[in-house]
């Protein structure tokens, strides 16, 4: 039998053993990588590095990770979004392929040109774009509605005006049952009708028109039957017989009348009981006495306005103040033709008459001193200054009337 030179166990030892012909000499094994892999780890851990070895690896392999998952995405976009050359020429080759079925080409379709849209909110367009606002204000809506309004202390006539945004006189002409036209009746506790625009406040009586209404208020028929607040309907309501059920209240925006004259009227020396109806200290006789120069101090050792100032129509004074006590001076020579307590919100009040078509009023006196008929001289002690009548706090209400001009400013005509 003849011997393989290359079997093992026939091989002598003098001979060499070949190398195995599927792994180089130089290759390692996979027992000696395992094994130089135990050893290096071995000595990582006697170094004391294997926690920062096993973190700096975990980080390695989180990076690798996401650096493969970038490019397969990036792959997938590129395959599927962006055509490729093959695919942009394919499909130009079917276009000149296509054809109707009999053998010809099927016509180029021409689209319609593309139009932008001018809707008002479209985006991108022209109009007004929505913002973006996380916070937003709800527009406040103008009143309609009469509401209520109670009286506080410290008020008067024009505060409250000025709080609502509306003038003095529509609070007097929607309140006449209240103040009687008379910013002097205004107290403490009272509840007021506030509207919501300028106007009247006007109850309607069965049988009315509106025509006649609007006319007595000097507006137009068309600000009642229109204003929303009114509730009427401006194709169904007939002005001439509007159907309102009887003491309706009617709001009538633009409207006014005259003012009811509740201050001290115009008495003279010649006359004084035309003042009987005003109070208890009218006069009844007729008297003779010293004329004014036409010239007027100021009445009270305070300088100062507290209260309402002048406003024609509304309030023809002014409201000094003082203290309770206080003197009040004449401003001129006179006779004096009214003394005592009016049923018209004044209080205890002094009217002067100057012979010379001048009267000077003094109201909300605590004290007078001087009585009917009696002759008093400038500069003369004739009262003090007081809280009386419809009075929110110590002061002079103070008035000035010429028998040519009526109520005028007293401050245009005071000397200080």
């Amino acid at each position: 039998m003849s011997k393989d030179k290359h079997d093992p166990l026939t091989q002598t030892p003098d001979e060499p053993i070949p190398a195995s012909p599927s792994r180089p000499e130089d290759e390692p094994t996979e027992k000696e990588t395992a094994g130089n892999f135990r050893q290096w780890w071995e000595g990582v851990q006697e170094r004391g590095f294997s926690d920062l070895v096993t973190r700096a690896g975990s980080h390695i392999f989180t990076i690798a990770m996401m650096l493969v998952i970038v490019f397969a995405l990036g792959r997938f976009y590129v395959n599927n979004v962006k055509p490729s050359d093959s695919t942009a020429a394919t499909d130009s080759n079917a276009e000149e392929t296509l054809s109707d079925g009999a053998g010809g080409p099927i016509e180029e379709v021409v689209l319609p040109e593309y139009i932008k849209p001018d809707a008002l909110y479209a985006w991108g367009t022209d109009g007004i774009d929505r913002a973006a606002e996380p916070e937003t204000i709800i527009p406040s809506r103008a009143r309609t509605a009469v509401s209520q309004y109670e009286v506080q202390a410290g008020d008067n006539l024009f505060t409250i005006s000025e709080q609502f945004g509306i003038e003095p006189e529509t609070i007097l002409w929607s309140n006449y049952e209240t103040l009687k036209d008379n910013p002097a009746f205004l107290q403490v506790g009272q509840v007021l009708n506030i509207l919501p625009v300028d106007g009247v406040y006007y109850q309607y009586n069965a049988g009315e028109s509106l025509n006649s209404i609007a006319l007595s208020l000097q507006t137009d028929v068309e600000q009642i039957i229109d204003y929303p607040g009114n509730g009427l309907d401006p194709y169904e309501t007939d002005p001439n017989d509007p159907g309102i059920p009887d003491g309706t209240w009617l709001i009538v925006p633009g409207g006014e009348r005259e003012l009811a004259d509740w201050g001290p009227p115009a008495i003279s020396r010649a006359n004084p009981a035309s003042a009987a109806y005003y109070g208890s200290g009218h006069c009844g006789e007729i008297y003779e006495g010293p004329v004014g120069t036409g010239t007027f101090i100021w009445p009270t050792p305070a300088t100062y306005l507290s209260g309402y100032h002048y406003t024609p129509g509304i309030h023809e004074a002014i409201d000094i103040g003082g203290s309770e006590g206080n003197a009040v001076w004449a401003v001129d020579t006179g006779v004096v033709v009214y003394s005592g307590w009016s049923e018209y919100g004044y209080g205890n009040l002094l009217v002067i008459d100057h012979g010379n078509g001048w009267q000077s009023a003094y109201a909300h006196l605590q004290y007078i001193y001087v009585g009917c008929g009696e002759a008093v001289y400038q500069g003369a002690t004739v009262a003090s200054l007081g809280n009386t009548g419809n009075s929110s706090g110590p002061h002079l209400h103070f008035e000035l009337r010429n028998s040519a001009y009526g109520r005028v400013n007293p401050m245009d005509y005071l000397v200080q």
